[in-house]
């Protein structure tokens, strides 16, 4: 009869261990989960942080490029009124030189 008590008692024993380690288990489990969760959630922002930043990308080099076109239309501009100004300054050397 001790020896079905003492069975008895290994045998709580050890029942209560294996629900503490599943319990365990199962905390080690859903630590992961939410790390997994955190993780996608963290990798979502930064691949959205990565297209707004290729979009503003694109619009930045939208912005040189006419910057770039503006600035040969003021050169070409600039060329055009130096040649006036040469032409006029001319234009009045040989009146006065009459």
């Amino acid at each position: 009869m001790g020896g079905g008590s003492t069975d008895t008692m290994t045998g709580e024993a050890t029942l209560k261990e294996v629900i503490g380690r599943l319990g365990r288990a199962m905390e080690v489990l859903e630590d992961a989960v939410g790390a997994r969760f955190e993780h996608e959630q963290d990798y979502a922002e930064a691949e959205a942080e990565v297209q707004r930043m290729n979009a503003d990308r694109a619009r930045l080099a939208q912005e040189l490029d006419n910057s770039e076109a503006r600035a040969e239309r003021l050169e070409e501009a600039n060329k055009e009124v130096s040649r006036r100004l040469v032409t006029a300054m001319e234009t009045i050397r040989a009146v006065l030189d009459r």
